[in-house]
């Protein structure tokens, strides 16, 4: 809640009863009731930055909406700032002209990277931006054990960041399985949470029946992980909220809104997750999320409400989420309530965007504390030769359309020390994870197929969750060549092709996000894209950045690589790359 002094709050009350004239009066508006589910006509008065009251006012500054529809600020009830490749300042800059006002975040891809100071590096960044950026505490740092992190938050390392008044709970458990067991480690995490008022966000695909009772009775508050109707409902009554997904990489907010009644439209809420700037850029926002909603048959004002009220109460910002007096001024302006079309934004009062410019200066905050996040020991390309006793081998097998792999078996050709020797003719090629934060030395090399690179390397540093440099090439020699210019350039991506870069973008961010601009990392990426099919020959229908992107994340099916190995996820263990 927003703090009030006492002559705060008698001025707001001299507005409200038309005693003292308004800062500000939004004139001529339809008010999105999003407590009655109807409309209603007049003005909104504005008072430091608080709504004094709906009706008939005056004002110092009056603003003619001519009409238009007022709705409460959009809230995004989870999203990764860093799967974005920008920073804090920059995704505030993205998203309020989109009508955004609040987002709730979740740090886990920094923090796993850098730590407590990650951490404090977004929280500080925040403050460069009208957004209002509210943030969990990750509650998976390393995400499994599988792998080495840039850093390991225990419950006891909790216990400060979490008493941070705008840390308002512990992000998503993606340790379902702990949590299910009882684990004592994870239970000292739940409690740390518990202990200072917090809240606990979920994450647990898949999981039903006991199981789910289980994660439910830890008072895990909610849930974006559904991809059912049948698990939207299970985790609605259990007690969850459900937050209706629609990122860049999954969209499952259509086949939701096939289980949403007048019944429980109230426990479901909106949520981008990953939402890269091409998207944002060419799709918008949480004002796409509504016109989908709307598309799909959704009353608008039960779709705003997802957006708002239920957003503000889920997560108990309780001075925001609806247009009524007393509450924050985040108030959006929209010509229609079919594709939401966004006219104008106030946060806290204050007009920060206007048909899609954001108003205000960007001032990024200092990145020294995240930057040169690169601390690799003795890598060289001897390092990425494979000493292999036998040629029946298993290997990666991408599925096109989505981050699922398949563990595959196949013969191939092995030099005299065992190393792979790669047929032009057949795709499949070497894939490395090099250990990028502990000085380790780890090493780990696979053998993937379906990527179809015919020329050149590819050398990333965003690699879910651990955020190790992953390299996927025709040679040794051409993915060495990767890395080292990947590492000089403080993480990112690089492509090359014969000893030269034909394309890259420097993340200096921790490796994981710009400095640039989104419009920057939009033409950039599609640049890469290209060139990763044009230059590369990378199979058109594979997504060259994101596909390599998961191919490190040992908790989705059916095998990945990590810096420690090959890893079967459906054995819960590491795997030889020579096959059974």
């Amino acid at each position: 809640m927003s703090k009030m002094s006492k002559d705060s709050l008698k001025e707001l009350i001299e507005v409200a009863a038309g005693r003292k004239t308004a800062d500000t009066v939004i004139k001529n508006c339809r008010i999105v009731d999003v407590y009655n589910g109807g409309i209603l006509e007049g003005d909104i008065a504005l008072c430091r930055g608080m709504i004094a009251g709906i009706g008939s006012y005056e004002g110092r500054e009056e603003i003619d909406a001519e009409g238009k529809y007022a709705a409460p600020g959009f809230i995004d009830s989870h999203i990764h700032i860093e799967s974005a490749y920008v920073s804090p300042e920059e995704i505030g800059r993205l998203l309020v002209p989109h009508g955004a006002t609040t987002i709730i975040a979740d740090p886990h891809e920094i923090v796993n990277v850098c730590g407590i100071r990650g951490l404090d590096y977004m929280l500080q960044a925040a403050e460069g931006t009208a957004l209002d950026i509210k943030y969990m505490l990750p509650s998976c740092v390393p995400a499994t054990p599988f792998e080495h992190a840039g850093a390991n938050i225990d419950a006891e390392a909790m216990k400060g960041p979490i008493k941070n008044e705008r840390i308002l709970g512990l992000g998503e458990y993606m340790n379902f399985p702990g949590l299910i067991n009882a684990c004592e480690s994870d239970l000292d995490k739940i409690m740390t949470a518990k202990e200072n008022g917090k809240l606990i966000d979920g994450h647990s695909p898949g999981v039903s029946g006991r199981d789910l009772n289980a994660y439910a009775a830890a008072l895990v508050h909610t849930d974006h992980e559904c991809s059912t109707v049948e698990e939207m409902l299970d985790r609605i009554s259990r007690g969850l909220y459900v937050l209706l997904r629609q990122g860049s990489a999954c969209h499952d907010l259509r086949p939701l809104l096939r289980g949403l009644t007048p019944m429980n439209s109230r426990r479901c809420l909106l949520c981008s997750d990953d939402r890269q700037p091409k998207t944002i850029l060419e799709l918008g926002h949480l004002d796409n999320h509504l016109t989908i909603c709307v598309e799909e048959g959704v009353d608008a004002i039960t779709a705003i409400r997802m957006a708002s009220l239920n957003a503000a109460e889920c997560f108990r910002l309780y001075d925001r989420g609806a247009i009524a007096p007393g509450l924050r001024a985040d108030i959006v302006l929209l010509d229609n309530l079919k594709d939401f079309s966004v006219s104008k934004v106030w946060i806290e009062g204050a007009l920060v965007a206007e048909n899609g410019k954001y108003l205000l200066p960007v001032e990024k905050w200092d990145i020294s504390s995240v930057k040169g996040s690169f601390h690799v020991k003795d890598f060289s390309k001897e390092k990425l030769k494979m000493h292999l006793k036998s040629g029946h081998v298993n290997v990666i097998d991408i599925l096109p359309g989505g981050v699922v792999t398949a563990k595959g078996v196949t013969d191939i050709e092995l030099d005299t020390s065992g190393d792979f020797v790669r047929n032009p003719d057949a795709d499949i090629v070497k894939i490395a994870v090099i250990e990028r934060h502990q000085e380790t030395g780890n090493v780990a090399t696979a053998l993937l197929r379906g990527y179809g690179i015919r020329e050149g390397a590819v050398a990333l540093s965003v690699a879910h969750d651990s955020h190790n440099i992953i390299t996927v090439g025709v040679t040794d020699e051409e993915m060495e060549f990767a890395v080292q210019k990947l590492i000089r350039q403080n993480g990112g991506i690089v492509l090359v092709k014969d000893g030269r870069v034909v394309e890259s973008m420097p993340m200096p961010l921790g490796g994981l996000m710009s400095d640039q601009s989104g419009e920057w990392v939009d033409e950039k990426l599609t640049r890469i894209h290209d060139a990763a099919y044009r230059e590369l020959g990378i199979s058109e229908n594979v997504e060259p950045v994101m596909t390599l992107c998961f191919m490190s994340l040992a908790v989705i099916p059916e095998v990945k690589l990590t810096d420690m190995g090959l890893f079967d996820v459906t054995k819960f263990d590491f795997i030889t790359v020579e096959a059974e």
